[in-house]
């Protein structure tokens, strides 16, 4: 078995007020896979997320990314290494220019000249943006800047890309767009989502976060056909979706 992605081992955390969010969890991604984080308001889901590349410090427990210890003197590396896509993307987008946002991150590593085109110019495909490279990201339409947040986490080249509700807030059209951009991607990927279908279609392993432990772990379609599971957490598929019509995107990879 090689070395995981990302490896949270006892992780524990609470805030200031008091407040216990994270209580002993353990998660393991392995190199290719595609992991659903699942779990009801409050679970503890966004508190795991921001302690993936140090935004929030352990309180109590480890996490590593490809061996490397989260912690102060790696902090620079492991945001390298793990690309957060927020749910809000203007969050992400203040530079003038779409290309500007893009590079912001490879240029900060010292990237200049032809590389740092390159790397721009790549992500963008990536997303099917290169044609809005000098567009203002205030004068494209939500979606659009969804895709350019991911192209502005793509240029880093992360080992592992994080989102976080990445259909929220889209139309139809838009949310399929993002859904085949994911598909393409050849990134090992955690994403948090209360979006069931998207999971079911992009994810072939969940894991269900609850009350600050994880539950539940296994393939997503599974997880989705446990009616006790479901009722006990709050997760609930649209009325009418029907599991059996899903392709499962194959076998979990552990290269």
């Amino acid at each position: 078995m090689s070395t995981p992605v990302l490896d949270v081992r006892g992780l524990a955390f609470a805030y200031p007020d008091g407040h216990q969010a994270l209580f002993g969890v353990n998660l393991h991604v392995h190199r290719g896979e595609r992991v659903a984080l699942l779990g009801p308001n409050g679970a503890g889901k966004t508190t795991l997320v921001l302690q993936l590349n140090g935004i929030l410090p352990a309180g109590a427990g480890s996490v590593a990314v490809s061996g490397l210890p989260v912690d102060d003197k790696n902090l620079l590396e492991v945001r390298r290494r793990v690309g957060l896509v927020f749910q809000d993307p203007d969050d992400q987008l203040f530079m003038p220019t779409v290309a500007q946002d893009v590079a912001f991150g490879p240029r900060n590593l010292g990237l200049r000249g032809n590389e740092l085109q390159e790397r721009v110019t790549h992500a963008l495909e990536q997303v099917g943006m290169a044609e809005f490279a000098d567009r203002p990201p205030h004068h494209l339409s939500f979606g659009q800047r969804r895709r350019v947040a991911i192209a502005t986490v793509l240029a880093m080249e992360p080992e592992i890309l994080v989102m976080d509700e990445p259909s929220s807030n889209l139309d139809p059209a838009s949310r399929r767009e993002i859904a085949a951009i994911v598909e393409s991607l050849d990134v090992t990927m955690l994403m948090v989502t209360h979006d069931l279908p998207y999971a079911a279609q992009l994810c072939e392993r969940s894991v269900v976060l609850s009350g600050g432990v994880i539950v539940a772990d296994g393939p997503t379609l599974d997880l989705l056909a446990d009616n006790d599971l479901m009722q006990r957490y709050r997760l609930e598929l649209p009325y009418g979706f029907d599991l059996s019509k899903v392709s499962p995107r194959g076998p979990v990879r552990r290269g």
